[in-house]
């Protein structure tokens, strides 16, 4: 097991942008709660069509108000150039930009086919790059597709291939919906680049309960970097029954307790969970949040 992981908190963005719009004010509040949790990186925002998704249309008033806290690594999602165009002038210099494995998921979250979103990858990251910024290419679907069933691990090493050849930085593989298990987790690491020779974050769901098996699976193939959900928010809109990021406070309490150091504070992460849940309105996910902190010996 290695001795530490980099955990990506993705509340703010994959988290939100599936609830009811909340203020601005309130993403700030949430935002800089976790900025002082100790969680290294954090998604903060989306650069996406307001029409598309409501919820992430004040990305800029946000990025503008939140505290930037030194030593944390802020990135935001963006669907395309002109998503990209808008992130950079915001500020940001890591972006991520998702492609699905599956067909049919990629037509519904973006109106094109991966095919055609590969080709405008292609030129996104070479704008990117330009403004010396680095581009993160998630593939979702990458354990399954709500529409089309299971997704060869052949078809994700496939675009895998084509963006390294086209410059991007890191890989993330996304559960969707949930679908990963650690049969599958171990199947698509047969097939794609291993950990050691490319940057590789992995993207768990937590829809069927095998959130953190899925995790320890892949720390034992080598992945020592992974997005979680403050509370369990979250979820994809065009998945359906996609409800149910893996919660960070789960992954940070199992890792603690395998002494395996993430740099996060729990008891802040959890009054974070806490501020998320009072500003959705509703119970999270959380087993930890319900629980507490500590497990009795």
């Amino acid at each position: 097991m290695p001795a530490a992981v980099s955990l990506r908190e993705v509340g703010p963005r994959d988290g939100l942008q599936n609830e009811d719009p909340v203020p601005t004010a309130a993403k700030v509040a949430l935002l800089d709660a976790l900025s002082s949790t100790g969680v290294r990186r954090i998604e903060a925002v989306s650069f996406v069509h307001p029409k598309a998704i409501p919820q992430m249309a004040d990305a800029e008033e946000v990025w503008a108000a939140a505290h930037k806290e030194p030593g944390v690594r802020y990135s935001a999602l963006v669907p395309n150039s002109r998503g990209a165009t808008r992130a950079l002038e915001a500020g940001f210099t890591e972006l991520e930009v998702v492609v699905s494995a599956s067909d049919t998921h990629n037509r519904r979250n973006v109106n094109r086919s991966t095919a055609e979103s590969l080709d405008d990858i292609t030129g996104l990251i070479d704008q990117v790059h330009e403004a010396g910024g680095s581009v993160e290419v998630i593939v979702a679907t990458s354990f399954g597709c709500p529409y089309e069933g299971n997704v060869a691990p052949e078809r994700v090493a496939g675009i895998v291939r084509r963006v390294l050849a086209d410059g991007a930085d890191r890989v993330a593989y996304g559960d969707t919906t949930g679908m990963a298990t650690p049969r599958r987790v171990r199947e698509l690491f047969r097939a794609v680049p291993p950990p050691t020779r490319v940057p590789t974050l992995l993207h768990f769901h937590n829809t069927r309960g095998t959130g953190l098996a899925n995790i320890l699976t892949a720390l034992e193939l080598g992945v020592v970097e992974f997005d979680a959900s403050v509370g369990g928010l979250g979820g994809c809109p065009y998945a359906p029954g996609a409800s149910g990021n893996v919660a960070t406070e789960e992954v940070v309490h199992m890792l603690a307790d395998m002494e395996i150091e993430t740099g996060v504070d729990l008891d802040k992460l959890i009054d974070a969970a806490r501020l998320a849940q009072k500003i959705v309105g509703r119970d999270l996910p959380s087993g930890v949040l319900k629980a507490g902190p500590r497990v009795p010996r």
